[in-house]
């Protein structure tokens, strides 16, 4: 299905532009040519982006996302049926984004930028050609700071004072392409991965909606990243939420921070129970009262949100 983009989405060459890079040149070619979207996600952040997009007066031209069945349980999944529906936006099912199905699809609807947003698999090099213009991304770090994965849970247990999101071109690295736009966020002592993840989603919000009318003015910063400054924060698994409770409290009480919902959850296990620690303090005193609390050598946890389980030893 076509769909006739407004006159405000046509491109003019921004005067910044040089007029000799590949980007430039590909403006260049696309004078008074409609700029066209994509959008690749099966989350709820990539769903809040595309809300955006329409929000900045832009629109969409084709959306790609999982097959109904696939990654049901994966968290925040969403399905984009209604939102696609409602704003008459193709939509291509795919159970992998460099499938050649997707790749022909985004050269046959002429696609200018692709977004990707909210999606595990890698775009592999024949994938990041398809677009005319190339593919953007976006991170929940201040790139080149916290390459890799779990931004969220990293940037508690680090104890940063600020994080941010990046919007960035992907290039065929891990989180290494030029930063188009960032937005910092500071960090609290208290902050946990709940509140964490909707400051992230916010961010995502206002980078796109700062973002979309400059893409479609054809003005597009693209700043390299500083390898000097460059870090790599590794994937973590649920086992990693383990509480060592010969540990100290503090760390205890940051652990149960950083992987509370939507992530997995701390755990410790005693007694032939397993225990999912949601929500804990350090206890400021001696504890009164009946409160559940785990006790470590430089002081008491209080368990003040907790979910209990029998080990099935069969």
């Amino acid at each position: 299905m076509a769909i006739t983009p407004p006159e405000s989405r046509r491109v003019s060459i921004s005067k910044s532009c040089c007029g000799r890079s590949p980007i430039c040149e590909n403006l260049r070619r696309s004078i008074e040519v409609p700029m066209k979207f994509g959008f690749v996600t099966c989350v709820q952040l990539g769903l809040s982006c595309m809300e955006a997009i329409y929000e900045a007066g832009a629109t969409l031209d084709l959306v790609i996302t999982l097959p109904d069945d696939k990654a049901v349980g994966k968290s925040g999944r969403v399905y984009v049926d209604d939102f696609c529906r409602n704003n008459r936006v193709p939509l291509l099912k795919a159970g992998h984004i460099n499938d050649q199905a997707v790749r022909d699809r985004i050269e046959h609807d002429a696609i200018d930028w692709l977004f990707i947003i909210g999606w595990s698999q890698i775009a592999g090099n024949e994938l990041l050609a398809a677009p005319t213009l190339g593919v953007l991304g976006i991170h929940p770090t201040l790139l080149p700071v916290g390459r890799g994965r779990a931004a969220i849970p990293w940037a508690i247990l680090k104890q940063l004072d600020r994080t941010g999101v990046t919007l960035f071109k992907l290039d065929s690295g891990v989180d290494t392409g030029p930063v188009v736009a960032q937005h910092e966020i500071p960090l609290s002592p208290d902050v946990d991965a709940a509140k964490l993840y909707n400051l992230v989603n916010d961010a995502h919000v206002l980078l796109i909606r700062d973002a979309i009318p400059r893409l479609v003015r054809g003005e597009l910063p693209l700043v390299e990243q500083d390898e000097a400054q460059a870090t790599f924060w590794p994937g973590r698994k649920p086992e990693d939420g383990e509480i060592a409770l010969d540990g100290s409290v503090h760390e205890a009480e940051r652990l149960v921070r950083a992987v509370t919902r939507p992530y997995p959850g701390a755990f410790f296990v005693q007694d032939g129970t397993r225990t999912v620690v949601w929500r804990a303090r350090v206890a400021n005193g001696l504890p009164q009262g009946g409160e559940p609390m785990l006790h470590f050598h430089d002081g008491i946890l209080i368990l003040d949100d907790v979910e209990i389980s029998t080990i099935d030893k069969g």
